[in-house]
């Protein structure tokens, strides 16, 4: 116990659609020196918002104390926007591209690339807020005809499991019928996300 008193505070800055697991990894390994602070979830879909919104996030926690800061976001489609933050602040970030490749686990990923080059990928987040988080922002409740345009070029959805859920399952089964997709089912559990956040 007094060990994990006197550990180092960790400020982790996250984006909101992976707060569920980081909350769960951090209750299960009993880090008590981790403090969670999560940017909107829907800029999951507008990526060029995230860099700013990190910078205002980290100065404000420099202000508040922090002493050791990490980024709970990979590349996120930033185009290396984070990693230029990371070093000229001279803190660190989730390995990998996006949160489909760490909680796949970046080498797997990587290595099933060529297999799922054509692949449309779900997680627990996206499965459970498919209406709010895909359907609404590409504007397919409002035109289905678009469906066709902005899918034509995928062959299968792939969920990425982070939990065995049934009900998600259904759900992610759903989201691959309204797309014209066929469906596949990977169970990863939290993947690279445990294993760098354990190293925290």
């Amino acid at each position: 116990m007094a060990q994990r008193t006197t550990r180092q505070k960790v400020h982790i800055i996250a984006c909101g659609a992976i707060a569920r697991e980081i909350m769960a990894i951090v209750r299960v390994n009993r880090m008590d020196h981790v403090e969670l602070q999560c940017l909107p979830a829907i800029w999951h879909s507008h990526p060029q918002k995230i860099a700013p919104g990190l910078e205002k996030a980290i100065a404000e926690a420099r202000a508040g104390g922090a002493e050791r800061i990490f980024i709970g976001y990979a590349d996120c489609g930033t185009g290396g926007a984070i990693d230029a933050i990371c070093e000229r602040e001279g803190i660190t970030r989730l390995s990998g591209p996006h949160c489909y490749s760490f909680f796949a686990g970046n080498a797997d990923f990587e290595a099933r690339w060529d297999e799922d080059f054509t692949s449309f990928f779900l997680t627990d987040f996206l499965a459970r807020q498919f209406e709010a988080f895909v359907v609404e922002p590409l504007g397919l409740d409002r035109h289905p005809e678009l469906r066709d345009i902005y899918f034509s070029n995928y062959r299968k959805l792939v969920y990425l499991s982070q939990e065995e859920d049934p009900v998600l399952q259904d759900k992610a089964k759903q989201a691959a019928a309204f797309l014209g997709l066929a469906y596949e089912y990977r169970y990863t559990g939290y993947g690279d996300l445990k294993t760098e956040l354990a190293g925290l």
